[in-house]
């Protein structure tokens, strides 16, 4: 037991001794790869939204559910809006959070680098630019609102940058009468009767934008002038909400209404890990795939506004769809192997052809040792064939003897006895040769 525990130390040690160089490549294969390889995706990730009250919250809350199944915790954070989201993202107070089209002005070189270190993973759904008003009169335009009060939403809103964008292009100044007011409270201040007009971008689940709807006397305006305004703002969509869509009974609304909407936009930090940005495009999918007032199946998710550039990995999910491990494997699975690829490819890549020459280079190894015996053999064998001297006898003898306990204590893998014990029969085979010449001298 303890010859074979030995012959086995011995062969790895041969096998050490060989091939140690090979480790030592893949050794820094293995650094060189690493460098290369993806950090494990965290467990906990921030959103900024808007309100509680708003739909952004509200999506968040699904987001939020769909990825704690895959383990990841996403906190939800409310805002003021979309200015406050893109500030808590230049800050990395959050890594993603939704932003409102038009906000962000995209650059005229579409090809100039960003510098903002923040990208799109596309629109989400559509936002219908709602202005709801009170009174007799059909109004539609924007122009009819002027000296009205209107609520056109909070400081940091999308939608008051919104609203003041188109006040401003229908020449309606600022001033009071453009009160800070959103959500349900501006919907109650319409309802008292306190403000003439609000403006609301949500989509048609929001709900104030169901509240309004269905509240006597008030209406909804349609945009007479969409097309302009598409022309003018190139992130405003032009939308038709069909009669008698938001309920058949009550046939609502009585007739086509036309509006404008920008889309919602969700936007990350660009050191978002990838795989991060995927499973959040997943739900997006599953949160906003379905037909809509608006939209058709499928629609969204989509890279709609061009506000920022848009991420790697949703250009790639919107051409392919989710990577092909996350497909058929949980996610931890997934990311773990697709960070084991990137790291075990390069190193296969070198051991296949070093493994090739492995075994020639270690056999060459354990042979070398009895061929230096062979070479020493060689030169005895010539000297008694070519140059025998009977004083020298004594010398030959004590050659072939160390050539014998030479042969007898090398150290060679048991798969390579064969010639150690072929070397001591040569052995033999030279010193019966010099005994004739002994005996003919």
């Amino acid at each position: 037991m303890m010859a074979k525990i030995k012959a086995g130390l011995l062969s790895l040690r041969d096998l050490f001794a060989t091939a140690w160089w090979i480790f030592l490549i893949v050794g820094i294969g293995f650094v060189v790869a690493y460098q290369f390889v993806e950090p494990a995706p965290p467990k906990k990730i921030v959103i900024t939204t808007g309100s509680e009250s708003g739909a952004y919250y509200q999506f968040a809350q699904r987001y939020a559910a769909i990825l704690a199944r895959d383990g990841v915790t996403l906190e939800v954070r409310a805002s003021a809006g979309s200015l406050e989201n893109l500030e808590r993202l230049k800050k990395d107070e959050a890594q993603l959070g939704f932003v409102q089209g038009g906000v962000v002005e995209p650059k005229d070189d579409p090809d100039a680098e960003d510098d903002s270190g923040l990208l799109s993973l596309g629109s989400m759904f559509y936002e219908p630019v709602w202005v709801f008003y009170r009174g007799e009169k059909h109004l539609d335009r924007l122009t009819d609102l002027r000296g009205k009060r209107l609520a056109i939403g909070q400081e940091g809103s999308g939608v008051r940058q919104l609203a003041q964008q188109l006040l401003k292009a229908n020449e309606i100044p600022a001033g009071d009468h453009l009160v800070p007011l959103s959500g349900l409270k501006a919907a109650e201040e319409l309802q008292q009767g306190r403000v003439d007009a609000v403006f609301v971008i949500a989509s048609e689940k929001a709900p104030v934008v169901q509240l309004l709807l269905r509240s006597p006397g008030i209406k909804v305006m349609s945009f007479a002038q969409a097309d302009a305004y598409q022309r003018r703002f190139g992130f405003l969509t032009k939308l038709t909400m069909p009669h008698g869509v938001a309920d058949l009974v009550r046939d609502f609304p009585p007739a086509d209404v036309t509006l404008l909407a920008p889309t919602a936009n969700l936007i990350v930090r660009d050191d978002l890990h990838p795989a991060l940005q995927t499973l959040l495009l997943q739900a997006a999918s599953e949160v906003h795939g379905k037909s809509g007032f608006f939209q058709r199946a499928g629609e969204f998710p989509a890279y709609k506004d061009h506000m920022l550039p848009a991420s790697s990995e949703a250009t790639r999910y919107f051409k392919s769809g989710s990577p092909f491990l996350q497909r058929y494997l949980p996610f931890w699975l997934a990311v773990l192997i697709d960070r084991l690829i990137v790291l075990l490819v390069p190193i296969v890549a070198l051991l296949i052809p070093l493994l090739k020459i492995a075994p020639a280079i270690y056999t060459w190894r354990v042979r070398s040792k009895i061929f230096r015996c062979y070479g020493e053999l060689k030169f005895l064998e010539d000297d008694l064939k070519n140059h025998f001297d009977m004083a020298l006898l004594g010398e030959y003898r004590s050659r072939l003897d160390a050539l014998d306990d030479e042969a007898s204590q090398l150290h060679v893998p048991l798969g390579f006895t064969d010639l150690v014990y072929t070397l001591r029969e040569h052995v033999n085979l030279v010193r019966r040769t010099l005994s004739k010449l002994e005996q003919s001298a």
